[in-house]
């Protein structure tokens, strides 16, 4: 298990410096100039110049690209004498638009992002494993072909549809939700729930589609298996053969699909929140985007790449719970 961890995590650092790699070639490459932008209207030849010098983008490519892989590891200093500003480690540079440092800009924003993807993961989970398990027990019954309709509703309908949908009937027509704001949850629980249950609803509505179907195929699938028949053979209470030895193998790839989904949230869902006016980090990265702020972007992509590949090692560390062949062969 040791050298499993151990390689998965080599591997994970290599996978992190070629998405920098390539993100940071890119905005190098094909971005306007930031010194430009930064400058405004009433700018000088002189005045971009010196913008250039103290953020460094003067220097080589390379010089500029292993400088930021310094900044995540020892920190870095933008600018020299009496400009120079100190950013200590983890460094993920300063906003070219508001001068704010990227990763405060984050903190900031990480737990709309974290509160969105936690609570929709929750209801996806639970209306899409159970939904999927009922549906494949009862295959060919009224339930089945209803949860099989709502689920093709739900693949098929845009999230941000659904989002329009929800907001004009709960919150314009009947009154029940008011419209998300920014409410701190230590400020009024109650208004900060309201304000997350269309936002939840969404994406769980979304996810728990995709989950049902995929659950009901894959129970399916294992009731045809041997040691299921063995089961029933055997004189084992039905709710057992369900629970015990058909829901746990078709577990596995359910574990994969969520390990992907909950990490990619948690790095922003950038038309939810960009619908419902949260302030997380997948808006603050649309608004980086349109503004090509550069650094908040480079940001964005590092921290979604890490988040999406430290799920991917976590996963397969479940793996080793759900299914026992795996756990062997990580021993070996």
């Amino acid at each position: 298990m040791v050298r499993f961890l151990v390689t998965r995590l080599a591997g994970m650092v290599g996978v992190l410096f070629l998405v920098v790699l390539f993100t940071y070639a890119i905005f190098f490459a094909l971005s306007p100039d930031p010194a430009v932008q930064i400058c405004g209207k009433n700018c000088t030849p002189e005045l971009i110049d010196q913008i250039r010098n103290n953020l460094g983008l003067d220097r080589p490519f390379y010089e500029q690209f292993f400088g930021f892989l310094a900044g995540l590891f020892v920190g870095t200093t933008y600018g020299t004498g009496a400009n120079a500003i100190d950013c200590a480690a983890p460094c993920l540079g300063y906003s070219f638009q508001t001068g704010q440092p990227v990763l405060e800009m984050f903190e900031q924003r990480f737990g709309v992002s974290a509160t969105l993807a936690v609570g929709a993961a929750v209801l996806w989970l639970l209306m899409g494993v159970s939904g999927g398990m009922i549906a494949a027990i009862k295959k060919g019954t009224w339930f089945d072909r209803a949860a099989t309709g709502a689920a093709l509703g739900g693949v098929s309908i845009p999230n941000y549809v659904l989002a329009l949908v929800l907001q004009y009937v709960l919150v314009v027509r009947l009154g029940w939700l008011p419209f998300p704001q920014a409410v701190p949850f230590a400020a009024d629980p109650g208004q900060w729930f309201l304000n997350f249950v269309m936002p939840w609803l969404v994406l769980a509505f979304t996810y728990a589609s995709m989950y049902q179907r995929l659950t009901r195929a894959n129970v399916l699938d294992t009731l045809d298996e041997n040691f299921v028949r063995t089961a029933r053979a055997k004189g084992l209470a039905p709710r057992l053969v369900w629970r015990r030895h058909a829901l746990r193998p078709a577990l596995t790839p359910v574990v994969t699909l969520f390990g992907m989904d909950f990490a990619g949230l948690l790095g922003g869902a950038i038309i939810i929140e960009t619908v419902f006016g949260l302030n997380g980090i997948g808006k603050m990265a649309s608004d980086s985007i349109t503004k090509n702020d550069q650094p908040v972007i480079m940001g964005v992509t590092l921290v979604a790449a890490f988040l999406v590949i430290v799920g991917n090692v976590i996963v397969d560390i479940v793996y080793t719970t759900i299914d026992p062949r795996v756990r062997v062969g990580a021993r070996a």
